[in-house]
């Protein structure tokens, strides 16, 4: 049985991705043990199915937080035994591979995102040199590479002169979920009911634009379930446009106990702006989750996201994300009944092919050459 360590800096406890990886690998015979952060708002106990090694840090972010867990991470694995190490995106990189040179053993590396584009770091020079400096020195010794789209992965190649392998994140199936019922909720049964939701509502994702779109309309209840840098200020505008009766917030919680909520609503929402070439090219587990819920998607007109809902016509693209014209697709579905279940239907078609059970054949086809090799 190989021992595989899969290292990540965030909170364990609701990282989809690592999570559906892990238990794909684990089924082709691998003990699995994810390494992370300890969060006291977020930590879950005996949620993850797997040995786990959480670290409370002193620092929650910025430089120090980087620096020390990145030297945590090396000291674990370097004096635990370990047959493949998996770095998840280019903030756990170098540590993963530094303990794989020296002790020679492969190394897989996931790219959740295009690390070197988030918005975060494109006004701090400085720090994104650094991680691009990471990047560029490490990413040529890399044989093993994932990222979560064809856009992200070209991008790579055209760098580098190598292909990472595709694993876009498709959900598992939600069928067996039991959605809650709108009394239940406490939603009037005339109103559109959208959902918000994800680990990342940060600025220039439209969530701000959505509650101010939702406090102009009737009849519109809007539910945020998550965590992100603006959750706070959204809630304050909710107050200040006097419609926190109709826009609800929920803090993070397991996939599943989401995915109730999800499969209550008419429709999901995402909004992330062309900004910068992370948001351009990602394709967010809130996509799929909706799909797989077999409700349509209002989005931003992105290439990747755009691809996804016009291949299976389950959603409303908006050119813009502006007030107005979330608020024109809205109106869309809330006025007109026929296109909201002509496309709920399609949402329900397309979760039978967008499914991670289809999707994780990449996964076990390059695990499996790592562990037969």
């Amino acid at each position: 049985m190989k021992k595989i360590a899969f290292s990540v800096t965030n909170c364990i406890c609701f990282d989809q991705r690592v999570q559906k990886i892990a238990e794909t690998v684990s089924s082709l015979d691998c003990d699995v043990t994810i390494i992370g952060r300890h969060l006291r708002e977020c930590c879950v106990e005996d949620s993850i199915p797997f040995r786990t090694k959480k670290f409370s840090m002193l620092f929650k972010k910025g430089f120090l937080f980087y620096k020390f867990i990145n030297v945590r991470i090396f000291f674990y694995l370097l004096f635990h035994r370990f047959d493949i190490l998996v770095a998840n995106d280019l903030d756990t990189l170098l540590p993963n591979f530094m303990v794989s040179i020296l002790k020679r053993i492969p190394l897989v590396y996931d790219s959740h995102e295009y690390f070197r584009g988030v918005p975060e770091i494109q006004k701090r020079p400085f720090v994104k040199w650094v991680w691009t400096l990471i990047e560029k020195i490490i990413f040529p010794h890399l044989k093993y590479v994932m990222t979560v789209s064809d856009s992200i992965a070209d991008i790579y190649n055209n760098e580098y002169g190598k292909r990472p392998v595709v694993v876009r994140n498709c959900a598992r199936s939600s069928d067996n979920i039991s959605p809650f019922s709108r009394d239940e909720l406490g939603i009037p049964r005339d109103h559109l009911f959208l959902i918000l939701q994800g680990g990342g509502i940060n600025i220039d994702r439209g969530a701000e634009e959505l509650v101010e779109a939702v406090s102009r309309l009737d009849k519109v209840t809007l539910l945020i379930a998550g965590s992100g840098d603006v959750i706070d200020d959204l809630k304050e505008k909710t107050i200040v446009l006097n419609c926190y009766d109709r826009i609800k917030f929920l803090p993070p919680m397991p996939w599943e106990e989401m995915m109730r909520y999800t499969r209550s609503a008419d429709a999901g929402v995402t909004l992330d702006k062309d900004t910068n070439l992370n948001y351009r090219f990602s394709l967010p587990n809130k996509l799929f989750d909706y799909i797989s819920a077999g409700i349509p998607v209002i989005a931003g007109d992105l290439p990747e996201v755009s691809r996804i809902i016009g291949e299976h016509d389950c959603g409303i693209i908006i050119p813009q994300v502006t007030v107005e014209e979330i608020a024109a697709a809205i109106m869309k579905l809330r006025d007109d009944r026929e296109l909201l279940n002509k496309l709920r239907q399609n949402a329900v078609n397309a979760s039978g092919t967008l499914t991670w059970d289809s999707e994780s054949k990449n996964v076990k086809k390059l695990y499996s050459e790592i562990i037969s090799s």
